[in-house]
């Protein structure tokens, strides 16, 4: 060992401290002036009336409708999502075939995407004069203006979320512990639920609160695909809007409340999942 401690290593930064007292605090102002005033205002408006009324407004039939919805659809888009991003994640870092970088560039797609034409798209495809649309009423299936329509352009929109997680970590894990279980005679599925899910848990969990959160709060897909139908296709987000324009202002203020609590306990989760997520790319990388 050597007789003279190792030296310190350089600063990452250089500037001054009031140099960067200043930058964080024009950073603190600009986080305080377009994230936080209007999510305060949001409750503000809310509440300017009482909790009782604002707690009335979230008690008319049209919002319980649009709250039922919006359960129903995260409730079947979400676990949809899981389960298609879990197989595109084990597709593309299991195995090497053509078109993959295809395949990279699709699961992008809904981020580049506008979702007012995602949602377009999905009614020229399926919409009474789409490409499918007379093969759909012959068969008095209906998809846009419903919730099936609904449920399709929220996986749309939400796709990328699981499959974006899972792949970096699945590709820095490598197939070593799975192929040492099948080779000790585990079965695919037994492999899958004793060694692959325990391994990518936390990454998967991350994706699907991701995805959850996008689900409630879509707007732009659901609303062309949706019609906007008063108490059969309205979501959270449509009725806020709807309820907006007809000046009921305290009716939508007290649901963008309501979307806006769902959205804080969301982060609040998603900071505890990301904690979990850094401990177990820690470990990875120390095996």
């Amino acid at each position: 060992m050597s007789a003279f401690p190792a030296p310190e290593p350089p600063p990452v930064t250089t500037e001054s401290r009031p140099t960067r007292l200043l930058l964080t605090g024009a950073v603190l102002l600009v986080c305080a002036v377009v994230l936080l005033a209007p999510l305060v205002l949001v409750f503000v408006e809310a509440l300017r009336e009482g909790v009782a009324v604002a707690w009335r407004a979230l008690g008319t039939p049209d919002v319980r409708s649009a709250i039922r919805l919006t359960l129903l659809v995260s409730a079947l888009a979400v676990p949809l999502n899981a389960l298609a991003g879990l197989a595109t994640a084990w597709a593309v870092a299991r195995f090497d075939f053509r078109g993959k970088t295809l395949v990279m560039t699709l699961i992008d797609l809904p981020f580049s995407v506008s979702p007012v034409v995602a949602g377009l798209a999905l009614v020229l495809l399926a919409g009474s004069n789409g490409l499918l649309g007379a093969w759909l009423a012959a068969h008095d299936l209906r998809l846009i203006f419903a919730l099936p329509g609904i449920v399709w352009a929220t996986l749309f929109i939400t796709f990328p979320f699981v499959a974006r997680e899972l792949i970096p970590i699945m590709l820095e894990q490598g197939a070593a512990e799975e192929e040492a279980a099948l080779t000790l005679g585990a079965s695919g599925w037994r492999m899958l639920r004793t060694v692959t899910l325990p391994n990518i848990r936390w990454a998967l969990l991350y994706g699907v609160l991701l995805s959850n959160a996008r689900a409630m709060g879509e707007f732009g897909a659901v609303a062309v695909v949706s019609g906007k139908i008063r108490g059969e296709t309205t979501t959270l987000p449509i009725m806020v809007e709807m309820l907006y324009n007809e000046y009921l202002s305290t009716a939508a203020f007290s649901l963008a409340a309501l979307l806006a609590g769902l959205a804080l306990v969301t982060l609040a989760l998603k900071s505890l999942l990301e904690w979990r997520y850094a401990d177990m790319l820690s470990a990875t990388r120390r095996h």
